[in-house]
């Protein structure tokens, strides 16, 4: 076996069995788990509609799905960039669908990377397929810690010209997953100016970019940095969107990747050998997914009505960091992540994830202890009831 299948850690919902085998949880109480990013609200019924019609099943089996995704899918998605960010992009060219963005995240590095120990850079906590892409591939994650003091964003102006000099990929999160901040365009367009003085690749993960709390504020993508530095053929960028979190369609799996024609061409000849294309049934139904906005804006609303109920709730008694984007709350424990974990379990049945599983120890310092991800995907009284808990369970504390 790969001699570096050795460097990976244990996931972090692993982690988290272990963390919880031996606690027993509080049996008066119906269990809420909030560990675990999985969207619950129901999905568009147009797309379910499709899915379901057993007549376009039978021709969608019947062929082999293009790697690069068919003309209808990738117009969908080309009108929807336009649409929803104002950049122009060409549907041959600069977009390729993908089967789901985890796994689009992954081989990404792997197509993209030379494999001679060069740095990945990643947030600092991060998803965790940004690492294994990383040591997969022969690189060194370099971790960049979110600072409190900075709003949870990253400090990339400390970064020394050695390291960017070594660095081959960055990979960035916004909104951000765990702590739900989004990167400002004044940041984004340095960073794209590091990329281009450096000659590095920027991967932008923008999963969570549909749920947001403002209308009038909705998260930027790395594509509007290229666009207001004059660039619209987005030389080093690349940027991965879901229909997982936008649609409440974790179960699809699909997704895609768009930006550099030139990284694109590169990456769709990996994809062919990589055998990884979205079934023609998929493809369609996520075409009609892409041309809907209705059921995204209904999305929002209930994310934002659950944010509201469990803010009124905890704010009295948990530090609650302004989330930005995305349906988690990063909130600061009073105890050790891990023991306020155990003890929230054991005596209010309520799961949530720990922060420093979601990180790694830089220079001795953890950027997610003392930390819990809490995920809002529960259907909203659930949510009510969970907040109610947590908060009686912090008062216990003190």
């Amino acid at each position: 076996m790969n001699e570096r299948l050795a460097s990976l850690q244990d996931y972090p919902f692993t982690r988290l069995r272990a963390l919880l085998a031996d606690v027993t949880p509080n049996a008066e109480l119906t269990p809420i788990a909030l560990s675990l990013g999985e969207p619950k609200h129901a999905p568009p019924q147009l797309v379910v509609t499709r899915l379901a019609d057993r007549a376009l099943l039978q021709t969608d089996l019947a062929t082999y799905p293009a790697t690069r995704g068919s003309d209808e899918l990738r117009n969908a998605i080309a009108a929807w960039l336009s649409t929803r960010f104002g950049v122009e992009l060409s549907a041959e060219t600069h977009i390729l669908p993908v089967n789901g963005t985890r796994e689009a995240l992954f081989s990404f590095a792997q197509a993209c990377l030379s494999g001679n120990d060069a740095h990945v850079m990643m947030p600092n906590p991060f998803y965790q397929i940004y690492e294994g892409a990383a040591l997969l591939a022969g690189a060194q994650p370099y971790f960049v810690n979110n600072d409190p003091a900075l709003g949870y964003q990253q400090d990339f102006a400390s970064i020394d010209a050695e390291v960017w000099q070594q660095t081959e990929l960055l990979y960035l999160c916004s909104p951000g997953n765990p702590t739900g901040q989004v990167m400002p365009l004044e940041q984004l367009k340095w960073l794209v100016e590091k990329a281009h003085q450096y000659d590095f690749v920027i991967a932008a993960d923008e999963c969570y970019a549909e749920i947001y709390p403002d209308d009038a504020h909705p998260p930027h993508s790395l594509l509007n940095a290229c666009q207001a530095l004059g660039d619209d053929s987005y030389q080093r960028c690349v940027v991965f969107h879901s229909l997982s979190k936008r649609s409440n369609l974790p179960g699809l799996r699909s997704g895609f990747v768009a930006g550099d024609a030139t990284l694109m061409a590169d990456y769709l000849q990996y994809r062919t050998y990589h055998g990884c294309a979205l079934s023609a049934h998929h493809q369609a139904a996520s075409a009609l997914a892409w041309q809907d906005e209705e059921h995204v804006v209904a999305n929002r609303a209930l994310y934002r009505e659950k944010f509201a109920a469990v803010e009124d709730i905890l704010a009295p008694v948990l530090p609650l960091n302004q989330s930005d984007g995305g349906f988690y709350h990063w909130i600061p424990t009073p105890m050790d992540d891990t023991g306020f974990c155990r003890q929230l379990v054991a005596t209010q049945n309520v799961m949530v994830l720990p922060g420093q599983f979601l990180a790694r120890s830089v220079d001795g310092i953890n950027p997610g202890s003392n930390h819990v991800r809490v995920a809002w995907v529960a259907p909203l009284a659930e949510c009510i009831e969970a907040a109610r808990r947590i908060r009686a369970f912090t008062e216990s504390l003190t």
